[in-house]
Order: C-alpha cells, then structure tokens, then sequence
C-alpha cells in the first residue's frame, strides 16, 4: 500500500471478509466467530429474537455458567506471582525485587487486570495483552477482539491494529498528536461504529481512529520512495473519512514513529497446533450444544403456549371462521364434518405431549456440554445423585481440574514472558532512587530483610551512640542491646516492612540488582494446589529433619530430599540452606578507654573526627 490509511483500510476489509481454510472440511471465519461468541456471553440469538410467526425465542445459556468456571478454575492473583533467586548470592536481592514488584502492582491495579484477563480466556481461550508506558507508568490492559484487526493465522509477523473513539476534547489531549491534522479531522466527525460500519449509539460526536503496530515500510515515516523495501517497528495513529467521490478517501495520520517494542502479546489457555489464534473456548466449544438446547426449549415452550390455549371443533358449518378468542393464535371453530346438520360443539385435545421426551434430549445436550469443558455437576455446586460415594467425587473433581491444571500452566507462562519482556524491565528502570517503599512479605522474606536491617540499623545506631559517649567521656552502649531494641520496634510493625536502599548497605535500590534480572526465575502458582497432600509431605520432612537430630545428611539423602522439597513447591531448597547458615556474629563492644581502632564498628570518617 502507499500510504498507511490504504494499508489500514486494506487489513480491515480481509479482516471482516477473510475465510481460513485449516483443511479440507473446516472452514472458519475469526470475524464471525468473535462476534457469535459475543452474542452467546450476552444471551442473543444469531438469528433474531423472533421466529417467522413473530413469537419471542427464549435463549436458555448454558455458555455463561461453564465460562464462569473456567474463569474460576485457571485464577491467578498477585500473590501466586513470585520472583526466586538461582544463586544463593541474590537470595537477599529476590526479596528487595518482590518489595518492588508487589508496589507496581498496587499501583498499577495488576490484580484487576488479571482478573479481567482470566475472565477473557475463559470465554475466549485466547486474548491480546497490551502493555503501554503512560506518564511515567506502565499500564496493562486486555484488548476486546471487537476492537482489534489481526490476521489470526500469524499474529506474531503481522500489523495488529486497534480501533480507538474519541470524542473531540480526548483527542486534543493526546500528547505527540499533530495538532493540526487534529483539527481538520475534527470537522469530519462521525459516531462510534462497529468495524462492519454499524452504528454502536446515537451520539455523533465521536472519531474513530486506527493505532496499527508492526513492522511497516520505513517510507511510512520518512515519505521516501527509496525507503519502501526497509521494514522497522513503528507506531502509526491514523483515521479516514469517505472523500466527495465514489471510493476516495481523505486520511489523517496523526502521530507515527518507530518504536522498540511491540504492546501487543497474544496469550491462550490451550495452543492451536498450527500457532494460530484459537477461539476454541468455553464458548464456541458449546456452540452446537447451546443452539440445540436452545432449540430445545423453544419445542417445549411452544407446546406449554399451545396446551393454555381453548380450541373448539364442530360439525356444524355455522360456526365456520368464527373466532370469541382475540387473544388466541389461531383460534377459530373447527369444522370436521359438514355433511351432518346442527352437530355439537366439542373442545379439541391439545394438552402437551412429548416434554418428558424433549427434557431428556435436552439433558444429553447438557451432558456434552459438561464433557467438552470438562466441568461436571460437582464443579458446579449441583448436587450429586444420592449414594454417590465422597471418594467417587472427589476423584471426578481431581481428574476435571488437571485440565485447568494445563490451563495455568500456560497462563503461568504468559505472566513469566510478561515479567521478562514488560514489567521487569521497567520496574528496575524505575528502581534507580532511594526512595522509601512499604512492603508486606511472608515470614522467611521478614527474616531475610530483617537479618540485613537489623544488622546495618544497630551498627548505625552504635556509632552514633558511640561517638557521643567517647565526646562525653560516658560507658559506650551495647551493640546487643541496640539489636535487641530494632528486632523489638520490628516486632510491633508485623510483616510490614518501610525500607530504604541505606537500610541494607546500598545507595540504591537498581545497585544491588545489576545481575539478578538475568538470574530471576518466576514462580506461578495456582491457588487449587491440593494443600493437605503438601502438608503431609512437609509434615513427613519435618519429622525427618527432628528424627537426624543435627546429623548432617550424606549426598543421596540430600539429592532425595531436596527433590521432594522441589516437587512440593512450597519451601525452596536454597530457602532451607539459608536457614541452615550461621548468623552474623555481633560487633565487639568498646570499653571506656579502650583506644579507637580500625576493627571497632565507628566507621572512619567518625573515628578522624573523634580523633
């Protein structure tokens, strides 16, 4: 395409019209299917909510509930996230890198975030992440299908662009936009759209505007013919309006430049083989089942309305097309017989037949339901027929979430790439201060950071001590005594933690992480871990390491226990050598006229003023 607006509007139009062929008989429409998935998670007919007798086609959704436990299934929040050291060197750092991590995600609202994302999978099986860096922040954000055009076979290697609305007073607020080009596009406003062209609402004030991202010409930016064959990363900001003749268009390109990374990061629950983007979720999995159930209902609605009307036959030809019923469908006085003069007016037989049979066929069609997304009654809080054995149960609830189990796997997979790519990269960028942050650890992450505290505030706390009573000619303090007295200020403070890069010996926070990007290994972990069999197995090791009675373990009892202590996840085996390693050993005292030396623990700038 010459100009970007050409190549925008070219992807649009394969996008809503393109067919992918994945073999012989299949043959799909990403387009249509977004769009149906849509209409089944809002309880909408495809085809209309009404039949060709103009009667209400009730929409029975059985997608909604099996979406709701996927989603429930597969969840993740900010505390499954944790960051773990490969060397016992940068145990300390995993700590300080957590304290940091747990911030962004405050602030950022990460945990809604991943709600918002795990809902989408859910319904989706696949979603676009976005990650933008907006005054200062970096924001993640999960991007509608209704609002993106991709091309759904090769996401990766081609322009994703995204459809934004805004009214004229958001538009003039966007930083980097050509001011003018802003202005004139103004004048050509139109209402919010669909990408078919279908009007979303009555108000006429909003401007539609595509944001494409991928590596495009460079001639793009430059306007050189000469630059068409160099393709680079770039961010393109254009929208379009129909020219005065026939098939023009005017454009407005509004921003563009290059860029070091593309936002967008596909993510799925389940992968397609063939590395396209798979909508094979909860819902088009029932596509076929809920258009029958559907189908269903609507037999057995149709029969009840039937059955509560009052008909009437005769024989009698002089209650031909009368009708005492307006409210009646039909209604009218049948004629059975003409041959036989004055016969009586009888009630016909229209009670309801066949239910019993339709709600059976309607079951079958919930059972495949339950099959295809792997969430039978028990995951549903139903109740299990009586006489079902608890061991019966438990074993189709365990065997139900190894499926999900696949799921989190996969989504733990897509954080890690996240962390790697996105946020870790900018987290330490922004670590580059010594400004105080509050954190909330667990009990071994209070201990490590409160070994470092601890040691470096007494030290401090000493000297100071120390050189006023040297200066006074008073008895120097106890360095016990001034640990004793930060481990109980710390006792009262719970796991809450205010911390600056001095309190650990460092100026500041980025100092102390130079290595440890390259070194981090991310940790997810699902909240349906089965929690009573990882007690057992702690219990069990604890009972080991008491029955050893500080024996130290030969090298195959090492290499067994720590792979048990691995599969169970739950207590790292550099976490238990930690434990294991001798603390640091109190600072000598300074004795009233015992000379200042370089082994006392007044640093040297104190100790040549003393002197």
């Amino acid at each position: 395409m010459e100009t970007i607006g050409e190549l925008v509007r070219q992807l649009e139009t394969d996008y809503i019209r393109g067919q992918v062929r994945t073999s012989e008989y299949v043959e799909e429409c990403f387009y249509d299917d977004v769009n149906k998935i849509e209409a089944y998670l809002n309880s909408k007919h495809t085809s209309g909510e009404t039949d060709s007798l103009g009667r209400d086609k009730p929409f029975f959704n059985i997608c909604v509930a099996k979406k709701n436990i996927v989603a429930r299934a597969t969840d993740l929040d900010r505390k499954n996230i944790r960051a773990k050291a490969r060397k016992i060197k940068d145990y300390l750092n995993q700590y300080i890198y957590t304290i940091h991590l747990q911030k962004w995600m405050d602030s950022s609202d990460f945990g809604k975030f991943l709600n918002l994302w795990g809902d989408y999978l859910a319904a989706y099986n696949s979603a676009v992440c976005k990650f933008v860096e907006q005054n200062g922040e970096l924001k993640s954000m999960v991007i509608p299908f209704t609002r993106l055009i991709l091309d759904p076979i090769d996401f990766e290697s081609n322009p994703v662009v995204e459809v934004l609305e805004l009214t004229p007073a958001q538009l003039r607020k966007r930083k980097g936009y050509d001011k003018e080009m802003v202005e004139k596009l103004i004048n050509a406003v139109s209402g919010r759209e669909m990408l078919d062209g279908m009007k979303k609402d009555t108000k006429s004030n909003y401007i539609k505007l595509y944001e494409i991202h991928g590596e495009l010409p460079l001639s793009y930016i430059t306007g050189k013919e000469n630059d068409d064959d160099t393709f680079v990363q770039q961010m393109q900001v254009v929208s379009f309006v129909a020219g005065k003749e026939k098939g023009t268009f005017d454009d407005f390109v509004l921003i563009g430049g290059r860029e070091k990374k593309n936002p967008y990061m596909l993510t799925w629950l389940i992968p397609s083989t063939d590395g396209s983007i798979s909508l094979n979720g909860s819902v088009k999995q029932l596509f076929t089942a809920q258009w029958m159930k559907n189908h269903t209902i609507k037999a057995i609605k149709d029969q009840l309305d039937l059955a509560s009307k009052i008909w009437f036959q005769t024989c009698d030809p002089a209650f031909l097309n009368q009708n005492v019923f307006s409210s009646i469908e039909t209604g009218q006085v049948a004629i059975w017989d003409k041959n036989i003069p004055n016969g009586r007016v009888e009630q016909v037989n229209n009670t309801s037949h066949d239910i019993t049979a339709l709600q059976q066929y309607g079951m079958q069609w919930d059972a495949l339901a339950q099959d295809l997304t792997s969430t039978p009654d028990i995951l549903q809080g139903d109740t299990l027929p009586s006489g079902t054995a608890f061991r019966q149960a438990a074993i189709v609830q365990q065997e139900a979430h190894s499926n999900f189990d696949m799921m989190i796997e996969n989504k733990g997979l897509h954080i890690e790439r996240m962390m790697r790519d996105y946020i870790t990269p900018f987290i330490l960028k922004k670590m580059d201060n010594a400004n105080e942050v509050v954190a909330t650890l667990d009990a071994y992450g209070i201990d490590k950071i409160d070994l470092a505290y601890i040691s470096n505030e007494s030290a401090k706390r000493f000297n100071k001590k120390a050189i006023q009573a040297v200066l006074n000619s008073e008895p120097l303090p106890d360095l016990n005594q001034e640990q004793m007295g930060v481990e109980a200020e710390l006792r009262q403070m719970g796991g809450v933690r205010f911390l600056k890069p001095s309190d650990i010996k460092t100026k500041t926070w980025k100092d102390g992480l130079k290595e440890f990007k390259a070194d981090v290994v991310y940790e997810i972990t699902g909240e349906n871990v089965q929690k009573q069999a990882v007690m057992d197995t702690l219990s069990s090791v604890f009972q080991t390491i008491v029955a050893m009675q500080g024996r130290p373990m030969t090298p195959q009892e090492k290499l067994v226990f720590n792979a048990i202590l691995n599969e169970t996840s739950a207590i790292s085996p550099i976490e238990l050598a930690q434990a294991n390693s001798q603390p640091i050993p109190a600072m000598p005292t300074l004795q009233v006229g015992q000379k200042v030396g370089v082994g006392n623990p007044i640093n040297m700038q104190k100790q040549n003023a003393i002197s």
